[in-house]
């Protein structure tokens, strides 16, 4: 089953695939930065979220039922009881690694500041200052298509009712375990205001309208970065936990990638 679409829209088709319909532009939208703004104002007329992806990221549809039933909080808490007790010999030997020849050795990682899992970074509340959620994706959008980085996407829009379901509902196979990253996207959405934005090979861009501004929200922020088993948050380059966490702080974008 097909769905209304708004006006203005360049070519493209609906994807013969597996229930929910997703409608796909046939190229880039040339005129996408002036198209993504109204296409977020139109989200809850239409139902419709905007994507940009490439058509080799959609894959099965991920059941939003699956999403439903992970418990966030249990699942993470696990996670990091794991992660900590794998990577513990490391963050408390201060000998540096050893790196290829020719590079300089990577810095010591003292891990994460907690011995338990500590919670979920608390919300942020919106400010005279704040961008809206639709501002702050629209300005990601604008920032990556600066960089040439989305010109081998195309323009989806996902019936959802919400943005962070659209990875459930194109079956994004890109990496990493996607019922508990499309869970962390709808907690990120309630708690920051986040929007995914776009999702090209095996790469996540989220926008974060309310970012953490004080260090210990930061450091709460970064370990479920780290727990979404993103490849490059810490480790690809290899990058200190506190160093990466001081970086989040007002930041309103956030990247994912997975090798």
């Amino acid at each position: 089953m097909s769905f209304a679409l708004p006006d203005g829209l360049p070519r493209g088709q609906f994807l013969p695939s597996e229930l929910p319909r997703v409608w796909v532009s046939d190229e880039f939208p040339r005129n996408v930065e002036e198209l993504w703004p109204r296409l977020l104002s139109e989200q809850s007329a239409y139902g419709l979220v905007p994507l940009l992806c490439q058509p080799d990221a959609m894959g099965t549809p991920l059941s939003l039922e699956q999403v439903d039933a992970v418990s966030l909080e249990e699942e993470l808490a696990a996670d990091f009881a794991e992660y900590r007790r794998r990577r513990l010999p490391w963050w408390t030997d201060p000998t540096p690694v050893l790196a290829p020849e020719g590079i300089e050795p990577w810095p010591h990682d003292p891990g994460p500041p907690f011995e338990q899992w500590p919670g979920l970074a608390p919300s942020m509340p919106t400010t005279p200052a704040s961008p809206s959620p639709e501002e702050a994706a629209s300005n990601l959008l604008a920032w990556l298509v600066k960089r040439g980085l989305l010109y081998e996407c195309r323009l989806a829009l996902v019936p959802a009712r919400r943005g962070s379901d659209a990875l459930a509902l194109i079956g994004w196979s890109g990496g990493g375990y996607l019922p508990l990253l499309c869970a962390l996207t709808r907690s990120w959405e309630d708690r920051f205001g986040a929007q995914v934005v776009a999702v090209f090979g095996s790469e996540v861009y989220v926008s974060a309208a309310r970012p953490p501004v004080e260090a210990e929200h930061a450091n709460l922020l970064a370990l479920e970065h780290v727990l979404s088993t993103a490849d490059n948050i810490v480790d690809d380059p290899p990058t200190p936990f506190p160093e990466y966490a001081m970086d989040l702080p007002g930041r309103t974008f956030w990247s994912f990638w997975w090798d």
